[in-house]
């Protein structure tokens, strides 16, 4: 285990399936503050609309979230989720790109796709989250994120909603850190101060 990232991380990049929602609720609930770095979601929800999903999540976490539009220049401090049917990049100058290419790992949009486009942007300075799931999409770009000399925290399987995700990720990728949820904010913080 990596005492963790080389420089101080410039995007927080999360990536979860089923149990999706109610793991972001503990996630952003434990939170002291917002986060001095963006904070990019794809989610798995099965919803057309993500509209609903993002004011959900800002009930209970207060901080401001929204879906990711083309072109956009991430914020810190803002959570960030993929509109539904497209996957969500970053491109070269740190700006979003949205992408009906085909699904990825079964999935559009795909954590995979997001995940190997922030380590090829940011390398060393991507956190990379993944949480509980029912597939084993991200187990590929946690691997990239982590050959960029980016940080990959997993969630401890045995403590997922749904296990096959993190355990995929982890099998693939192995993890710089393995940590039940209840354990990840207080982390998170840690990383990005």
């Amino acid at each position: 285990m990596s005492s963790g990232p080389k420089s101080r991380p410039q995007v927080l990049v999360v990536g979860c399936s089923a149990g999706g929602l109610s793991a972001l609720h503990q996630l952003l609930g434990g939170l002291h503050a917002p986060l001095p770095v963006p904070m990019v979601v794809v989610c798995h929800s099965g919803s057309e609309d993500m509209r609903t999903f993002c004011e959900l999540l800002q009930s209970r976490s207060g901080l401001p979230v929204q879906e990711a539009e083309e072109r956009q220049l991430p914020a810190p401090g803002v959570v960030y989720v993929a509109p539904a049917g497209y996957h969500l990049l970053i491109e070269r100058d740190g700006r979003f790109a949205l992408s009906v290419d085909p699904r990825v790992a079964f999935s559009r949009p795909s954590i995979d796709v997001l995940f190997e486009s922030a380590a090829e942007v940011w390398r060393d300075r991507v956190l990379a989250l993944l949480l509980t799931g029912a597939n084993a999409d991200g187990a590929e770009g946690s691997l990239r994120v982590r050959q960029c000399g980016g940080t990959l925290i997993v969630q401890d399987p045995d403590t997922a909603q749904v296990p096959m995700m993190p355990a995929a990720a982890r099998e693939r990728a192995g993890a710089d850190h393995c940590l039940p949820l209840s354990e990840i904010s207080p982390l998170l913080e840690t990383l990005c101060s």
